[in-house]
């Protein structure tokens, strides 16, 4: 067994369903030839006990007990092995289910992170979770029928063998019936499909809906829109319900199918069975044996259907998998496209530059930036940050756009304006992957002036933080983000207005903390609070969009009126 997670779910084909089906088959061929070989062995040795026990009979109509006691031997070691090979191919099986499924949530998880904000823009949260929590549980049913399919043609063709060898009729019989019992079941495949993929859709927009009422609930109560979103909730569950009871009814179809079908063939080879006994030409030994057949072979075609049917789901669940694997990040990785990139900046503290603007960031510096229009310089914080593409930012002489993605990542980071907390364990949270110590998470939390969260958590580092942050308030989660980034120790920290929740007197504090624990490190803050700005070496002013003036916030208090305006807050004069 292998361990799970993948330390690397490998890269996908995703040209088509079937190669991306194909290619996760691959993955695991050593499973799968494994589960195969058992199921081979269960079901054979399940189709050769009919032809045990129709020996045994024979051996007693002949008064041979000895036959009999040979016979009987033979028909309980095939159950045991029977027992024994189910074990190991139940085993088997269960191992393929998990490493398909586990791998599709690895490549959609690693694909969604990698990509960015592109996967929520383009489909909703609800596609995202139902296609890791439901489509590659699909794919991994198929991967898990996959042996005991295998095992059902091989004792297909070994009882037909047997049947051939017993009787030429019958044994045409079986070859030709149980082929059309299959053939007879595809009518039903393509509507099941199609009814499989529109309660996917549906269930998939049930889920998104699930979760911004939940994410929105506090607003929701606020505003007394909690009965509004029930009633859209209940009509959306309607729409899921109607869409599995639709599918329902043509996987009952086919269920009943699969009984009925092989019951008449059953009922056909009984009686032609009957006949030949009745003029000789077969031993009673052999009609019991057919019997034994003609029940064993509806386990071989009901495999076929189960395999048809997971099969039908597993396409389905592909292509919503390859939907998403087909967002392309929003910001192109010359490390991803095999583009030759640029010699890394110098290790060496470098200026950020912004050539659309003129903006000019010196190394080691704490600099903040003010516009009349705040979505502008938030939007330059994104930039600076190669969040979005195509942008005219360089450190030092290198642009961003020629370094791979998880350069700039390592050395720039960029805290959101409404960062999300994880649930788990505020340790985890500060900083995921362990590599400081708690006297360094600990003076990133007063930095941040979120010591307070830590004296009313029970367990400190150790208590668990709820989705999202539930249990802390706005400004202790914003705190939190903060001392998250903090931790980090980035060449370079863009802050999006990180004092917005917070009173007056913590974000005096946050202001002349973050000075002396960023000192000799880049820090850009957007912001247009007096008290985070008189902290500033460089304050920089754009005023539609241009940058107009650069100083001290005492400078350009005095210097620049519609700075003043906006940093005050007065009113235009008339």
């Amino acid at each position: 067994m292998r361990e799970l997670p993948f330390a690397d779910p490998g890269i996908p084909d995703t040209r088509s369903r079937g190669r991306f089906l194909t290619w996760i088959a691959r993955r695991q061929w050593r499973t799968l030839v494994v589960g195969g070989f058992f199921g081979v062995v269960w079901m054979v040795a399940q189709a050769l006990i009919p032809w045990g026990i129709g020996h045994g009979i024979d051996g007693i109509v002949a008064d041979d007990s000895g036959s009999t006691a040979r016979w009987a031997v033979f028909v309980g070691v095939l159950g045991l092995i029977q027992a024994l090979a189910g074990t190991m191919r139940h085993r088997a099986s269960v191992a393929n289910w998990l490493y398909a499924a586990f791998r599709i949530i690895q490549l959609v998880s690693r694909h969604t992170a990698r990509s960015g904000p592109a996967v929520p823009r383009t489909m909703s949260t609800g596609e995202v979770v139902a296609t890791v929590s439901s489509d590659s549980m699909h794919v991994g049913h198929m991967m898990e029928v996959v042996p005991r399919f295998i095992g059902a043609i091989v004792s297909y063709l070994v009882v037909a063998v047997i049947v051939l060898d017993t009787s030429v009729p019958i044994g045409l019989m079986v070859l030709i019936g149980v082929p059309l019992l299959v053939v007879a079941m595809g009518p039903l495949i393509r509507p099941l499909q199609e009814r499989q993929r529109r309660q996917r859709e549906a269930l998939g927009d049930l889920t998104a809906l699930g979760a911004d009422t939940v994410a929105g609930l506090r607003v929701l109560r606020g505003i007394g829109g909690e009965k509004v979103f029930i009633r859209r909730y209940a009509e959306r569950s309607e729409t899921v319900r109607a869409a599995g009871v639709r599918l329902a009814g043509t996987q009952a179809l086919l269920d009943a199918v699969l009984v009925l079908l092989p019951g008449v063939f059953l009922v056909l080879l009984t009686w032609v069975g009957a006949r030949l006994v009745l003029r000789g030409d077969i031993e009673p030994g052999a009609l019991v044996a057919l019997y034994g057949y003609a029940f064993f072979l509806l386990l071989p075609v009901r495999t076929a259907g189960e395999m048809a049917f997971a099969s039908t789901r597993a396409v389905v669940a592909a292509r919503r998998v390859l939907a998403v694997l087909a967002v392309e990040p929003e910001v192109p990785d010359v490390a991803a496209a095999g583009e030759p990139a640029a010699v890394p900046a110098a290790a060496t503290p470098a200026a950020l530059v912004d050539d659309d603007t003129g903006l000019r960031v010196e190394p080691g510096s704490l600099t903040m930036l003010v516009s009349d229009e705040p979505a502008f310089t938030a939007a330059l914080a994104d930039r600076l940050g190669r969040l979005v593409p195509g942008n005219g930012v360089r450190l030092g002489d290198v642009s961003l756009d020629r370094l791979p993605v998880a350069e700039v990542r390592r050395r720039i980071v960029v805290s959101d304006p409404e960062p999300t907390l994880f649930t788990g364990s505020l340790r985890s949270g500060l900083d995921p992957y362990g590599r400081h110590d708690d006297t360094q998470l600990t003076t990133a939390m007063e930095t941040a002036s979120a010591g307070d969260v830590l004296e009313t958590l029970r367990d400190g580092l150790d208590a668990t933080v709820e989705e999202r942050g539930r249990s802390l308030s706005g400004g202790q989660r914003q705190r939190v983000a903060l001392a998250r980034v903090l931790v980090r120790e980035a060449e370079v920290l863009v802050l999006v207005e990180p004092t917005s929740a917070v009173d007056a007197h913590t974000e005096a504090a946050i202001a002349g903390r973050l000075r002396d624990a960023r000192a000799g490190r880049t820090t850009v803050v957007v912001t247009a609070s007096p008290l985070m700005l008189a902290k500033a070496d460089t304050v920089v002013w754009f005023d539609d969009g241009r940058l107009v003036a650069t100083g001290s916030h005492d400078e350009l208090m005095s210097t620049t009126p519609a700075y003043r305006r906006t940093v005050t807050r007065e009113e235009d004069p008339e």
